[in-house]
């Protein structure tokens, strides 16, 4: 059974939006954090955007001020509004529950294909 669920990734020209949902197969409350990675071809996968339960946000510096990463605990969804996209922001899309240690607490799953182009 899949734990992460994303969806939302679509072909877009530069300067469109883009908004990623994640549904998430555990209480996303009884975590710290929550996050969204991206992973382009030949590269590793980063993480991009973290909310914490206390509001604290974090953004990777190449999307800030372009994305918004939020939460609905209620329905354990995450959710990443991407404004101003670029061509170099084309990668899969994964969400997860990040750890203290740089890992995640959740299997990857299939992620969702974001694609700018010029």
């Amino acid at each position: 059974q899949a734990q992460l669920l994303e969806s939302g990734g679509a072909l877009v020209q530069a300067g469109g939006s883009l908004k990623l949902s994640c549904a998430v197969a555990r209480s996303i409350n009884r975590f710290k954090s929550v996050g969204w990675y991206r992973q382009a071809p030949g590269k590793e996968r980063e993480l991009v955007a973290k909310l914490t339960n206390d509001d604290d946000f974090s953004y990777e510096d190449s999307v800030k001020g372009r994305f918004t990463i939020s939460r609905d605990n209620a329905n354990n969804m995450v959710f990443l509004q991407m404004n101003s996209l670029k061509p170099e922001d084309t990668a899969v899309y994964y969400c997860n529950l990040p750890g203290s240690l740089g890992g995640a607490y959740l299997r990857w799953g299939q992620g969702t294909q974001v694609t700018v182009s010029s």
